[in-house]
């Protein structure tokens, strides 16, 4: 028996994305600053075309990229949580009413009779294609904007992404983690109990079920999290050096006056008339906050292992959801009517090409970022 001849072996092709590994994986405030790019791109239209090729970016990105790692299961919750808003929306539209006028009635419910001070407000009544049309919109921009939260929350580490933050941002960014890992581990404890139940025959639907699974989800997450919080204080979080107190409050200052600033600048760049004072006020806010941030590092007294690097497939990643965000704010002062479809009168929504091709670019992730390893690969080699 002879053995299978093998042919020579190929050199990986630098263009090709590398397997994941603990010193190449993508930092966490890059997933976030793509997240982020997506959710403002969201933000900017009502168009349910653009909205849904924004949420098949992030989905199709978190099914090529995510891991295995217990916060990579949060997305599915997510985009459950984004229908329920839509649902909302349309149930509140219905038996509230709606602004919109309409010309198309749907169905007629019984209308509650108001005093004269709740004038303009009304319970029931006729239901018009044309407000549910406009729910289902505004509906569908909210549901996005949860989306693409949930898939920086299924690609990023939180850990690792507490372990960027700045010193000024330390006990703050404590809080967060810990809030941030508190609902990853409560869709692994409901994926585990569920498989649990099922496997002994016992129903995992229905109102019994729900009440028997809630107490130990809830219980268990929040275990996690305290024990999560416990390690941090036992590797020495949250401790600070001592500083002048000139010093700590000129660091309170620049860095809440730079973050009011970076606020009001960025309002003024998303809003019409405060194009002309947004730019200034934004670079002014982040040198303030920059400056304050960089001050309040002296408070720490902690070191950094393995600190996260950005490299070019980081600033990649990074830059594509910042790209989609410039473009769609970009056409939307150009041709506003394409990224917001009117509903009166009823019309079917178009694509606009440019925007369309604009959101493509947030699929760079899926082609630059690191692969991640296989369920089966050794474990020496995942990211966690």
């Amino acid at each position: 028996m002879t053995a299978p001849t093998t042919g020579p072996v190929r050199p990986r092709s630098p263009l090709r994305a590398p397997g994941a590994t603990r010193s190449n994986a993508l930092p966490a405030g890059a997933w976030w600053l793509w997240a982020l790019g997506l959710a403002t791109a969201a933000s900017r239209t009502t168009n349910p075309l653009l909205l849904g090729l924004l949420v098949g970016v992030a989905g199709y990105v978190v099914a090529a990229r995510r891991t295995d790692a217990p916060w990579a299961r949060s997305y599915g919750a997510f985009i459950k949580i984004g229908l329920f808003v839509v649902g909302v929306r349309l149930v509140f539209s219905v038996f509230l009413g709606s602004p919109i006028p309409g010309t198309h009635p749907v169905f007629t419910l019984p209308e509650v009779p108001l005093p004269d001070w709740a004038k303009g407000v009304r319970i029931g009544g006729r239901v018009t294609a044309e407000q549910l049309l406009f729910a289902l919109y505004d509906g569908a921009k909210l549901a996005t904007l949860l989306i693409c939260v949930g898939a920086a929350n299924s690609l990023a580490n939180p850990a690792r992404l507490l372990k960027s933050l700045p010193g000024a941002l330390y006990e703050a960014g404590v809080a967060v983690v810990v809030a941030m890992t508190f609902a990853p581990n409560m869709v692994a404890d409901v994926v585990r109990l569920r498989t649990a139940r099922r496997l002994r025959g016992r129903p995992t639907g229905g109102i019994k079920a729900v009440l028997q699974i809630g107490l130990p989800v809830l219980e268990g997450a929040l275990e996690r999290s305290v024990a999560v919080a416990a390690s941090m204080d036992a590797r020495g979080y949250g401790r600070s050096a001592q500083v002048p107190p000139a010093v700590r409050h000129t660091t309170n200052v620049l860095t809440l006056g730079g973050l009011l600033g970076v606020c009001a600048g960025t309002y003024g760049l998303l809003a019409a008339q405060g194009a002309v004072y947004g730019l200034p006020l934004l670079i002014a806010g982040l040198v303030a906050a920059l400056a304050g941030l960089r001050l309040g590092g002296a408070r720490s007294v902690r070191t950094r292992y393995r600190p996260d690097r950005w490299d070019a497939r980081a600033w990649l990643v990074a830059g594509s959801g910042v790209a989609v965000a410039v473009a769609m704010i970009w056409a939307g002062g150009v041709d506003a009517e394409a990224l917001h479809p009117g509903v009166v009168p009823l019309a079917a929504p178009v694509l606009p090409l440019w925007p369309a091709a604009a959101a493509l670019i947030g699929l760079l992730p899926a082609v630059v970022a690191p692969v991640p390893p296989s369920p089966d690969a050794p474990r020496s080699k995942e990211i966690q």
